[in-house]
């Protein structure tokens, strides 16, 4: 047992006192934290890229819903009468309007 703990021990103290290791490890420290674009740098950036895009078609979609009413409003009267109404409260001269909040 004493036997393969040595030749473990000695097989991990040769590889981690390498001097290619030693360089290799500290070649990779170097990227992920220092580098201009780390990997912390990197998973921010993605993050940020997701938001946006998932902002981009929110924004599409909204686009997709204003032309449809644009359209609606340009060629229905009865849309462009209730619409006036609803948003703008505006009335006939013969009529009251009562906003029920």
């Amino acid at each position: 047992m004493q036997s393969k703990q040595r030749k473990f021990y000695n097989f991990i103290q040769r590889v981690f006192l390498n001097k290619y290791f030693f360089v290799l490890f500290l070649f990779f420290v170097y990227l992920i934290f220092f580098d201009d674009h780390n990997l912390i740098k990197r998973f921010r950036t993605k993050q940020e890229i997701r938001q946006l895009e998932q902002e981009y078609k929110y924004y599409i979609d909204e686009i997709e819903t204003d032309k449809a009413k644009i359209n609606q409003l340009n060629n229905d009267s009865i849309f462009l009468e209730k619409f006036a109404r609803e948003r703008y409260y505006m009335k006939k001269d013969n009529e009251d309007v009562f906003i029920l909040k």
